[in-house]
Order: C-alpha cells, then sequence, then structure tokens
C-alpha cells in the first residue's frame, strides 16, 4: 500500500462531483492504481526510518504547526493512513479543506476547546440544547473553559474580547430545535462558529456553506451508520487542523485504523441511509401527530431520521413495552433505537437548564432506522398503550368502584 501520507489523504483530485459520488469514491480514488479494490487497514503502531535527520525535521515541523507531514509514516498517534482515508472523506463531504479525527465525539469537541484556550481564549458562547455530555463539559468548565449560553438572537450580545468559540446544534438533541446557520455565522463575526451536525449529516445540511469554520461529528451515529464504531471528527480549514493534530498527539485521543475503516466503508452507503430512514422518520412523526396518546410531535423542516415526541401518559412504560424498537442510548443505526432524554442522554444537565431548553420528562427521543414503516408503527402502537379514551374510561370505572 502507498503510505506516503498520513494525515488528510491527498489523493488524485477530480472534478467537483455529487455528494453520493463523492460518498462512494472519496479517500479511495488512488485503490485502482495501486491494484486494489477495498482500502487496506493499517495496523502499524510504528513505522521504520533510516534518515533520523530527515526524521527529525519532520516531526519539527509538526512540532511548529501541527502540519500534515509529508512522506511515509512516523508514529500511530501523530497519524495514520487508514484514518487518514476516512479524514480526506468526510472533508470532501463537508466542503471543507480537511478534517480531523479523534477517538469519540467529545474527545474531538475536547480537542477544539483545548485549542481555543492554547490561545488565551477560553470563554465560549454556546446554545442550548446540545448533546447532554457537551452541556456538561462546557457547564462545569472541567477544560478550564467559562461558558455564556444564550439563545440564537443572543450569541452577538455575549461574545467577549476573550471568546474563542460559538457553538450551536442544528437540528438540536434531542428537542430537533433548528437554527438559521447564515444568521448565526454573521452573528459571531471573527469568533469560530461550530456547529454540531451529527443529526443532519451533509446529506441534509453542509455548515461550513454557510459560514461555520467548524463542523463536529460523533461519528459513532450516521456516519458509521452500524452501531459499532466510535468516534469523533472535526470537519474544518488547515489552519485549525494544525491545532487539532497537536492536541490530538498530545492528548492521545486517536482513532484506531479498524475504526477508521469502518466509518470509510460507512459513508459510501450514507446517503442511502439517511434518505431512507428520513422517509421512515416522517411518516413515523405524521402518525405520532395524529394520535391522541400523543401530546406534541417535533421533527425537523430540514427532514432527517430523528423523531422527538411528548406522550400524555408515562414515557417510561412506553419505553418498557417496545419490542422491535431497541429502548438504547445513542442513534443514527440502521436499527430503530429510543430513549427517554432526561433520564439518560441529558440526565447531567441541571434539570432546570433541561426543561428550559424544551427537554421536558415526557419527552422520548427516536432515532428510526431502515426497518419497514408498517412494523415500526406496529411496535410504538403496542407501545403506547390503550387510547387515551379508553384510559379515560378506565379512570372512570375505578373511581366509581
Amino acid at each position: 500500500m502507498d503510505t506516503a501520507s498520513t494525515g488528510a489523504y491527498d489523493g488524485v483530485r477530480t472534478a467537483p462531483r455529487a455528494l453520493a459520488t463523492e460518498a462512494v469514491h472519496a479517500g479511495r480514488d488512488d485503490l485502482a492504481r495501486q491494484g486494489l479494490h477495498a482500502p487496506p487497514i493499517d495496523l502499524s503502531t510504528t513505522y521504520p526510518s533510516y534518515d533520523s535527520r530527515a526524521e527529525a525535521a519532520r516531526i519539527d515541523a509538526f512540532a511548529e504547526g501541527g502540519a500534515d507531514l509529508a512522506g511515509p509514516p512516523v508514529y500511530a498517534r501523530l497519524g495514520n493512513p487508514t484514518v487518514a482515508r476516512f479524514e480526506t472523506a468526510l472533508a470532501r463531504l463537508e466542503g471543507t479543506e480537511t478534517a480531523v479525527a479523534f477517538a469519540s465525539g467529545m474527545a474531538a469537541l475536547s480537542a477544539v476547546l483545548l485549542a481555543c484556550a492554547a490561545t488565551g481564549l477560553r470563554h465560549a458562547v454556546a446554545v442550548r440544547p446540545l448533546y447532554g455530555c457537551s452541556d456538561h463539559l462546557l457547564t462545569a468548565g472541567l477544560l478550564g473553559t467559562e461558558v455564556t449560553w444564550t439563545d440564537p438572537d443572543g450569541i452577538a450580545g455575549a461574545l467577549r474580547p476573550d471568546t474563542g468559540l460559538v457553538l450551536i446544534e442544528s437540528p438540536a438533541n434531542p428537542t430537533l430545535a433548528e437554527a438559521d446557520l447564515r444568521a448565526v455565522a454573521d452573528a459571531c463575526g471573527p469568533v469560530p462558529l461550530l456547529v454540531d451536525n451529527t443529526f443532519a449529516t451533509p446529506v441534509l445540511q453542509r455548515p461550513a456553506e454557510q459560514g461555520a469554520r467548524l463542523v463536529l461529528h460523533s461519528a459513532t451515529k450516521y456516519l458509521g451508520g452500524h452501531g459499532d464504531v466510535l468516534a469523533g471528527v472535526v470537519a474544518c480549514d488547515e489552519g485549525f487542523a494544525g491545532r487539532l493534530r497537536q492536541i490530538r498527539f498530545a492528548t492521545g485521543g486517536v482513532l484506531h485504523p479498524l475504526a477508521g475503516y469502518l466509518l470509510l466503508r460507512g459513508l459510501s452507503t450514507l446517503p442511502v441511509r439517511v434518505r431512507a430512514a428520513s422517509a421512515n422518520a416522517a411518516e413515523l412523526a405524521r402518525r405520532l401527530a395524529a394520535d391522541p396518546r400523543v401530546a406534541r410531535v417535533r421533527y425537523p423542516r430540514l427532514g432527517g431520521a430523528m423523531v422527538a415526541f411528548e406522550v400524555h401518559g408515562d414515557p417510561h412504560e412506553v419505553i418498557s413495552r417496545v419490542r422491535l424498537v431497541t429502548p438504547a442510548v445513542s442513534l443514527g443505526s440502521v436499527d430503530t433505537l429510543i430513549q427517554h432524554p432526561a433520564s439518560i442522554s441529558h440526565r447531567i444537565v441541571d434539570a432546570d437548564d433541561r426543561r428550559g431548553a424544551g427537554v421536558t420528562d415526557r419527552l422520548l427521543r427516536l432515532s428510526v432506522g431502515l426497518e419497514d414503516v408498517d412494523d415500526l408503527w406496529a411496535d410504538l402502537d403496542r407501545a403506547l398503550g390503550a387510547p387515551r379514551e379508553r384510559q379515560g374510561a378506565k379512570e372512570l370505572r375505578e373511581a366509581v368502584r
């Protein structure tokens, strides 16, 4: 295998291609000329070098600005050819110069915050709701970051001289609230905007085209797509990527090559999976909205495979009764998952802050997969229990007794 680059893979550049074509071919453009069809997996942790002077010069170049190392690989913490293929492919899908992959989505966000703090910019502005652990990382100040929470309209007024980052998730986890990303980017001025694009994926939205400098994914979700890989990635410009690579090297939050391989494979079917799951989700949202047992349904104008809904009854009972749908954390897999955010994904957020962001105690989050939509509805219908009218009649009879 050609291991001439360990950072963002620099294979054959082609004319602009449709997203579906890029999903299949990006990061793989050099394979045919190497006599390969499937991307190889490079599991090496270290690589031989007989020119220690040249090696030292390359390491110095990395230490200076986090540049993608030219030439053969050096050490797995500096970069890996298999991971680099995934980074290139994701950057092409998001329309950014490059991307930097990490061991998890939280490792990726931590690296961004550390990169800002390293330049003395420890203040962040953020819009709720965010993923619960992202909220906790900011609120607890675990990385020395101070956060100001606001709504999209308040971003400009919340900026300070030491603001290094603005964070927003749209559609948001778990309420699916959407924001005008172009307006948000304009409000940020020169401060970098980070958009968590995990729910939308580049199939539905490319935040860099709306002015975001950083696009974050929990690649564990739709990018992998099969519930068998843990990863995070930041798509960005080369300048910020250099800082992220330095932090990844120093902190060790590297992505394993096998995970990089699985993610690259997952990207090839991403457009098909997202569109099929979105069609299922839209139909389930329609049926839930018409059901008297459901108090409110939230489904993004953008579309997507996530549905949030509030029930009149006990949400924990709904979760206990599903059989086809899996009651589990995470999302974005080929199978359908359901969870109660107030108990699980957002439990770590202060209760008042959680409810203030619209994460109510009766809210359920549904990650819709690729099953037949009628089978999914039959399972949800059973899980929701008896229609409200019959529930009310039963309560009346019990009261009379």
